[in-house]
């Protein structure tokens, strides 16, 4: 078993996984603005750090569409990142300050809150 073989035990709180992920998932609804930029911007940087790794412009055309969006992918499931370790730190908030079932409550509040303002602001854009 690994057990055996690991020289300390850790335990993983599923009570802090949950709650942190709805706080994120909460964050990544309603800061739709900033989810668009992180995307952007690392889909920019992903792009700029490939284009240094060919060394002719012809190899480095042959494949870019393909490349450019395996990029757009990476770019966007990086994305959540940030919005994980904010809803890290309003997970530990709200549990510090009200404990940890009201963390996971208003995490579940702030979701649907969230959502349903992005689909308000959804419904308002112009197309």
């Amino acid at each position: 078993m690994v057990i055996d073989f690991i020289p300390f035990r850790f335990s993983i709180d599923t009570v802090v996984i949950a709650g942190t992920c709805l706080w994120s998932l909460s964050l990544y609804l309603g800061l739709s603005s900033f989810r668009e930029g992180i995307i952007e911007g690392l889909n920019r940087w992903f792009n700029f750090a490939e284009r240094s790794l060919y060394p002719s412009q012809e190899e480095f055309e042959k494949t870019r569409k393909a490349r450019e969006s395996q990029n757009a992918f990476y770019a966007s499931l990086f994305s959540i990142l940030p919005f994980f370790i904010i809803g890290a730190f309003c997970n530990w908030g709200v549990g510090l300050s009200l404990g940890q079932s009201w963390s996971i409550s208003v995490g579940m509040l702030a979701c649907m809150a969230c959502g349903v303002y992005e689909l308000g602001r959804r419904s308002t854009q112009e197309y």
